[in-house]
Formats: structure tokens, sequence, C-alpha cells
């Protein structure tokens, strides 16, 4: 293989590492899981408005922490990493369609916010909530604070660190 096709496993395999150190962190561990999760990981699913390739750093990142965090099942992992590739590969449709970086930022806001109902539903299966929509409402309301603080920093990283071009065209 070259350095073009090992740079972008190389790089998704950090993100992944870097979502589940983010999620695991002392502070951030008790809120990670549950009706109310303030993961300051999820930030980083705004990469996916630079490029589209760390849909895959960023899915496999929530599947080992819902494996092997707080609350680990196979219910947790099937919901939190479909809600979340289903919400990437939603934003890298539809996101290059917009123009603006902030738009598409504003974009991926919105999906992951509304897919949050996916989390909702499974917190109910799995008997960690009695109501749908009050659940619905802190998880999606929790998503949308913690994504709507991120994006700024995201972007800030994104003039320094040029994330599209770290991963490839």
């Amino acid at each position: 293989m070259t350095q073009s096709k090992i740079r972008p496993w190389i790089i998704n395999a950090l993100v992944a590492a870097i979502y589940i150190v983010l999620s695991v962190g002392p502070a951030a561990f008790n809120l990670a899981s549950g009706a109310i999760q303030f993961r300051v990981s999820e930030g980083l699913n705004h990469l996916v408005v630079f490029n589209r390739k760390y849909i895959w750093g960023i899915v496999a990142g929530v599947v080992l922490f819902d494996a092997f965090g707080p609350g680990a099942s196979l219910l947790n992992v099937v919901f939190g990493g479909g809600q979340s590739l289903l919400a990437l590969l939603l934003v890298s449709w539809i996101g290059p369609k917009l123009k603006a970086v902030w738009q598409r930022m504003v974009l991926n806001i919105i999906l992951f916010t509304l897919s949050m109902c996916m989390i909702a539903w499974m917190l109910m299966l799995v008997g960690g909530a009695t109501a749908f929509w009050p659940t619905y409402l802190t998880t999606a309301l929790s998503e949308l604070i913690i994504m709507s603080i991120t994006a700024p920093i995201m972007y800030g990283l994104n003039r320094v660190l040029q994330f599209s071009e770290r991963i490839g065209k």
C-alpha cells in the first residue's frame, strides 16, 4: 500500500482514539451515557463537514465507546453506531450542496439533534428510560448544546490544521 492509501486508515484510528479519550475523561465520563449525554467527543462529528473520509473514525470511536463504556450493550453499539453512521452519511450527502462551511455545520447539528430519537428509543428498549418524549428531549437538547459549542472550536481548529488535507483528498 502506498502512503496515500494508509494515511486515511491511520488518521481514522487516531480519530477513534481521540473520541474514546474525550468520552472517558474524568469530567465527561459520568455524563457520556444515559438520557443526558454531554459527550465532548461528539464535537468530532463536525470532521465530516470538512471531509467525508472521517466517517469511519468517528463511527469506530462511537462503537468502541458504546461497547466498552458505561451502559455497554449490543443495543447501545447498534443504535449508537447506527445513529452516528446515518447522520454522518446524510451530512456527507447533503452537505456538499451547501457552499459555506457554517451552513454544513448547522446541517450537521440539526441532523445529529434530530437523529437522537434513535438513542431515546434505544434507552426505552433497555429500560433506561420510561417515556420516549422526555428522553428524546433531554438527549436531543444535550446533543444540540454540545454540537453547537464545539462547532466554532472545530471551525477554528480547521483553519489551523486543515482537516480535509490531513486525511487526503
